[in-house]
């Protein structure tokens, strides 16, 4: 097991964005933990993490699984023509070490954008990263997304901010 340095938590959030942007999104996915779980509360950063209110998006590696299924489904009419996706991250910073448990939680600013045909999306935001480093590496605990604007008519958002 190698050591967790602040650069190998930097270059793992980066390149969790470049599988997404690739859409490389079955290794994207192995990146989770086996209870991993991918949130962006309808609140953002309003939203306390205690079940109360509802989610734009809160799932489980099965949930992703599927969700990642139907996007590769040459059926999926939502996919015609493909969805593409641009991270924009700006330096994230370390909120947690704790180095004995091998935990750590990072927040990352970033803007993204989904297009589709002539369609863009462009959301912004802060990322939470909770990571622990396993015996396989880094593994996303959880991987919360705060919209700035959660609260306005977003369209369908179609692959992973």
């Amino acid at each position: 097991m190698t050591e967790t340095t602040e650069l190998s938590l930097f270059e793992f959030i980066a390149h969790e964005a470049q599988l997404l942007d690739a859409l490389r999104l079955d290794e994207w996915l192995a990146l989770f933990a086996d209870d991993g779980r991918y949130w962006v509360p309808l609140r953002g950063a309003l939203q306390a993490d205690d079940g109360t209110h509802n989610a734009l998006a809160d799932e489980d590696r099965l949930l992703l699984s599927l969700r990642i299924a139907r996007l590769k489904n040459p059926r999926a009419h939502s996919q015609h023509p493909p969805s593409r996706c641009q991270h924009v991250l700006q330096q994230p910073t370390v909120v947690h070490a704790d180095a004995a448990a091998r935990r750590y939680e990072l927040r990352t600013p970033f803007v993204y954008v989904e297009a589709r045909a002539d369609r863009q999306l462009m959301l912004t935001g802060c990322c939470r990263h909770r990571l622990i480093d396993t015996s396989d590496g880094l593994r996303i605990e959880l991987k919360r997304v705060d919209l700035l604007n959660p609260g306005a008519a977003l369209p369908a958002i179609q692959l992973f901010p």
